[in-house]
């Protein structure tokens, strides 16, 4: 092989290298992303943070209730064990006073039993947390044509969880759009969110990942006080709020991985038992 023809392969072998490695580069770079550190529930062993599930109820409940409706949900969830205000006292979550006072400060619909006329009444912890709107056209209206998505178990239906959560409303809105987009009215350019732009495009190349997002910048700094002090930021809101939903989708997370440990436990103690009992019983049969 002549020197000028390794030469040749050797560029294009780096050639196809960088090119390879920027487009790598730019699948990852719109790929949901976990915060510093991780997710302290992650894996086997993961438990929540009771303090970041608090700080993540107050999120949801001072800003993202005003669009987002959470069906599945009670007040008396928060109380149970496991969850952001579980008091070991108060084995009945719906016994829990704090539970109460969050519950009484919001009004829900109910009928008078007196009367029968429609009445607003301070929940309770057996009320479902409220809706924001009465139905889907009022819901529509209030939001440009869209529809808000019900947020019970939004981190089990989303791929990538609590860390699409996360990365969608605590850095997919402070990205620039990328030149040669033209936005549509009323619409918001966020990389994390699935969508096709291709029909806004008018740059170079392919088209950017993401979509456009009905929704505005939901967070801001300060927007929500944390009353353990934590530096309120926009991603340290959006992280607290992730955890939180991640939380909601499966409020029995913990007990389901203390089971499987000890059943995985049990298993190995049983094929222990069983290995040896195989062997005294047949060690004198010859094979």
């Amino acid at each position: 092989m002549s020197k000028m023809l390794r030469k040749g392969l050797a560029l294009a072998a780096l050639g196809l290298a960088l090119i390879g490695g920027q487009a790598m580069a730019a699948s990852e770079a719109d790929e949901p992303r976990a915060p510093s550190g991780g997710w302290n529930f992650d894996g086997p062993f993961g438990k929540f943070d009771m303090a970041q599930l608090q700080r993540g109820y107050k999120v949801y409940r001072e800003v993202c209730s005003a669009c987002h409706a959470m069906d599945l949900m009670y007040f008396r969830n928060l109380g149970q064990k496991g969850g952001p205000f579980y008091d070991p006292k108060y084995p009945n979550p719906n016994d829990n006073p704090y539970v109460k006072s969050l519950a009484k400060d919001i009004q829900v619909k109910d009928i008078d039993n007196d009367t029968g006329d429609p009445v607003q009444r301070p929940a309770t912890p057996a009320d479902k947390f409220p809706a924001p709107f009465p139905n889907e056209p009022a819901a529509r209206a209030s939001n440009g044509g869209a529809l808000p998505p019900d947020l019970s178990v939004i981190s089990k239906a989303r791929e990538g969880g609590p860390s699409y959560i996360y990365s969608l409303v605590g850095l997919g809105f402070n990205a620039p759009v990328p030149a040669g987009l033209t936005v549509p009215a009323g619409k918001y350019f966020n990389p994390y969110f699935v969508g096709d732009v291709s029909s806004a495009w008018h740059g170079k190349g392919p088209a950017p990942k993401g979509g456009f997002i009905s929704m505005p910048p939901p967070l801001a700094p300060g927007k929500v006080t944390f009353d353990d002090k934590t530096p309120s930021t926009v991603q340290q809101q959006a992280k607290d709020v992730a955890a939180f939903l991640a939380w909601a989708a499966e409020p029995k997370q913990e007990e389901r991985k203390a089971f499987g440990l000890g059943a995985m436990i049990y298993l190995f103690l049983l094929t222990v038992i069983v290995y040896f009992s195989y062997r005294r019983i047949w060690r004198n049969v010859s094979h």
